[in-house]
């Protein structure tokens, strides 16, 4: 049975026959559990522009699950369904060495709507976060550097760029706060801040670019220059702060 009363109201309109669909078309015998995640349960939902991210686990990956959902895509990713995530419980128990980070946000941002809950008491190890976020740090300066002279200085596109990939910077930033024995807050903006306060650097530019994604507002050209110098000087930080953990 599902589990989604307690939904945001357009999340649950949205997703629920989707759910509905793969259960019916599939059946239940080799669903696990199902999962919604992401900003669908959080208050950084918005109705317009933000998709609606689940997990299917299966009790055995099975090929027939993925050609019954595949179909289904062009039909539900009109209400901003994402193609949903599927594991198995044994690819988890294998793969959190691998992805903390991403396994500490479905630990901390998940809700599970049909079958029993198993995101919930995952362990993250320290040791396997610091190496994914140093290694991710460091990608993040490649891409920096690569994007800025992939776009040819054009301010309007890298604004637009870093508009677009804050969010992907926010599993990141819990990844560290949480290597500072913090607890990471689930808001995004509130993530920026404990993480502030957690490596004792400014990140009141993240702030800038989260507020101007929520308001879809533009980075004015005069800034900008001053504002990739900020930022890419910033995760530079960042990295050199993870690599300064020991452990």
């Amino acid at each position: 049975m599902l589990n989604i009363g307690d939904l945001n109201p357009v999340v649950k309109e949205r997703i629920e026959p989707f759910f509905r669909d793969v259960l019916t078309k599939y059946g239940e015998g080799n669903i696990h559990s199902i999962y919604i995640t992401g900003t669908a349960i959080t208050g950084d939902f918005d109705i317009k522009t933000s998709d609606i991210n689940s997990i299917f686990l299966l009790k055995e990956m099975d090929i027939k699950f993925l050609e019954t959902v595949a179909p289904l895509g062009k039909k539900y990713s009109k209400n901003k369904i994402s193609a949903p995530l599927v594991m198995t419980p044994d690819y988890i128990k294998r793969s959190v060495d691998v992805f903390p980070i991403e396994f500490l946000s479905f630990k901390l941002i998940h809700k599970a709507v049909y079958g029993s809950d198993v995101f919930g008491d995952i362990e993250i190890h320290n040791l396997d976060l610091r190496h994914q976020c140093e290694r991710e740090l460091k990608a993040k300066l490649i891409w920096l550097r690569q994007n800025y002279i992939s776009m040819l200085g054009d301010t309007k596109a890298l604004g637009e760029y870093f508009i677009k990939s804050i969010s992907g910077y926010i599993p990141l930033f819990r990844g560290i706060i949480k290597l500072f024995n913090e607890e990471p807050p689930i808001r995004q903006e509130e993530v920026v801040v404990s993480l502030s306060k957690a490596v004792n650097i400014s990140t009141d530019l993240f702030l800038k670019i989260l507020k101007g994604k929520r308001q879809k507002t533009v980075i004015p050209k005069e800034d900008f220059k001053n504002l990739f110098a900020d930022y890419y000087s910033a995760i530079e930080r960042l990295g050199k702060i993870v690599d300064e953990i020991k452990g």
